[in-house]
């Protein structure tokens, strides 16, 4: 199913998206929840979920590593994004007024379902409420300026996500792509992940606790580009959706 959390008569309800209709959800969609038949015209679609830390993989194509000149560790490559960065479907990707170059990056990305420790790798998908997309905007300049990626990656309305959470489906092959003004940009395939999804699950428990609606942001494959105020931008991944926003000027 597909879990959509939206802005109807000025409330965010949690619907059920089907057949491009909205039917409202009852309950908790972490836990128990049904879903009603009544269905409704959201005023606006929010990001699918509010995590309290997004965690995200640095490297995680062998292909885009070697685009940017980036060593491939043993082990998987993390770094954090700041909840304030999170914007949903529609929503504007700001461009700093400081920046030099803002690239996109389309990535799968895992929604947690309960909270959860130290999770082996065999038991990985039963913490798992499902999958969005994401796009890990970064400014390029600033990242290989700093060494680290905070700053790059953290400014306000760098993790657009959504529309919706994709339940039930086999993350294992994926096409994902990248439209920029309606131009197909970047094409890539989960399968090319250096780390599949119940690795990533199994090493992120290791250090740090999950808490429910937290998000992982999995890599981006080759061909990351640049983005400008007035570009549209679109991720598209295969049975999850299309994630479209606008690059306007901060002012």
């Amino acid at each position: 199913m597909y879990i959509a959390r939206v802005l109807y008569g000025g409330t965010e309800v949690y619907a059920e998206y089907r057949e491009g209709k909205y039917f409202v959800i009852g309950g908790d969609i972490f836990g128990d929840f049904s879903v009603s038949d009544k269905v409704i015209s959201p005023e606006k679609i929010l990001p699918p979920v509010q995590p309290k830390k997004i965690i995200a993989l640095g490297a995680n194509y062998m292909k885009l590593a070697k685009e940017l000149d980036l060593k491939v560790n043993d082990s998987p490559i993390i770094f954090m994004k700041p909840a304030s960065a999170v914007i949903g479907h529609g929503d504007s990707i700001v461009y700093p007024l400081e920046a030099a170059k803002v690239d996109y990056e389309a990535e799968l990305a895992i929604v947690i379902k309960k909270r959860c420790r130290r999770v082996k790798k065999e038991d990985a998908f039963s913490v798992i409420l499902g999958y969005t997309c994401a796009n890990d905007v970064s400014e390029r300049v600033f990242q290989k300026m700093d060494g680290q990626w905070t700053r790059a990656k953290g400014y306000d309305t760098f993790c657009p996500l959504g529309p919706h959470v994709a339940t039930d489906i086999n993350s294992e092959s994926l096409d994902l792509e990248t439209i920029v003004n309606g131009v197909v940009r970047q094409k890539g395939n989960t399968a090319d992940m250096i780390n599949k999804v119940d690795d990533i699950i199994a090493f992120v428990t290791q250090v740090m606790t999950l808490e429910t609606g937290d998000v992982i942001l999995t890599g981006t494959p080759e061909n990351i580009g640049e983005i400008k105020p007035g570009d549209l931008v679109e991720i598209k991944i295969e049975k999850i959706g299309s994630l479209v926003n606008k690059v306007v000027k901060e002012i």
